[in-house]
């Protein structure tokens, strides 16, 4: 009689083992190939946010203000506002938002919009190394138009003052507004108030009337861009660290004007490109991906770069100030 053919039981072991290893090595290769598509979808976004910023530009004659924001000492016709919604929402309409953009008003405080106003978001704000629309929604306090979120150890989310909980949708990608040559030491001249960023869309001084915010002050055209379109960053990635998306301050409210970082970055000596991914303090005004060393910018003149995230300092300041003079070296 003939005997039937049978695998024995190190044969199976050796097969299963083939197996493993032929998918351990197919792994990294099918996550790479992820991450790529993720990398392309992440340039294209920054794209599709340049073109919308390009078209207010072409609509208004200058680029839209970062957020109101009052500069101390200034007259009371320059002197309100500072708590309103940003410039991701006023390019909106130039990005086939317009409704989503009419149901917000530039006078009042971001915490006096409805809900659903403050949670709605576009897929383009999104990276998708970290996230989709879907999931770009973070809880926090709303205080007298300001936003508190404290996390205790516990990781429990924990109001501080009045006026409740609310929601509001985060996001991935921030203005340039510029470098730390303007200072940062308590005085009218510094960086964060208005008209003072050295980038493109900055803070700037609200016009007003009867203490109400009517339009802006500091308006940067692209004749204001001395060093050239090609050589100035617009808008690039936010560093959030890991471990803290939706949780404030490192991942706030990007339509929320009440702190330059919900919705902007700067760059240069002392402010590096954030190589740590789980970074957090002196972050919060960092530029900084998942991406694996590089960082994603669109420049001025509609380009998207992929940024070493070990760029000298020096050159990552150039980059971001609008009108230094000074010469841009290798960037990659």
């Amino acid at each position: 009689m003939r005997r039937r053919a049978a695998f024995t039981l190190v044969e199976l072991l050796v097969v299963i083992a083939i197996i493993g290893v032929m998918v351990g090595l197919l792994l990294p290769a099918v996550q790479a190939a992820r991450e790529s598509a993720r990398s392309m979808s992440c340039k294209n976004n920054l794209h599709q946010i340049s073109l919308a910023v390009d078209m207010f530009v072409n609509a208004n004659g200058c680029y839209p203000p970062a957020r109101y924001q009052p500069r101390p000492g200034d007259p009371p016709s320059l002197s309100c506002g500072g708590s309103e919604t940003t410039w991701l929402v006023r390019i909106m309409p130039y990005a086939e938002a317009k409704n989503m953009e009419q149901l917000w008003d530039y006078s009042i405080s971001y915490a006096n919009h409805p809900e659903d106003v403050r949670t709605r978001t576009l897929p383009m704000y999104c990276c998708p190394s970290r996230r989709s629309a879907g999931d770009a929604k973070g809880q926090g306090n709303l205080v007298n138009g300001g936003t508190i979120w404290i996390t205790l150890p516990c990781g429990c989310k924990y109001p501080i003052g009045g006026g409740g909980t609310a929601s509001g949708a985060v996001g991935d990608y921030g203005a340039n507004h510029g470098d730390l040559s303007p200072g940062s030491s308590g005085l009218p001249t510094d960086f964060n108030y208005g008209g003072n960023g050295t980038g493109i869309i900055i803070s700037s001084r609200a016009n007003c009337m009867n203490g109400v915010p009517v339009g802006w002050q500091d308006r940067i055209s692209q004749r204001h861009v001395l060093d050239g379109l090609s050589n100035t960053m617009l808008v690039g990635e936010m560093h959030v660290p890991i471990g803290k998306l939706g949780q404030s301050p490192q991942d706030a409210f990007i339509f929320n004007g009440d702190n330059l970082y919900n919705m902007a970055r700067i760059g240069g000596p002392t402010v590096p490109i954030a190589t740590d991914l789980r970074g957090e303090g002196n972050d919060l005004v960092r530029w900084g991906s998942w991406h694996g060393g590089y960082c994603h910018f669109a420049v001025a003149d509609g380009s998207v770069r992929a940024i070493n995230a070990n760029i000298d300092t020096d050159t990552l300041g150039r980059l971001c100030n609008r009108g230094d003079g000074q010469p841009i070296a290798d960037q990659e």
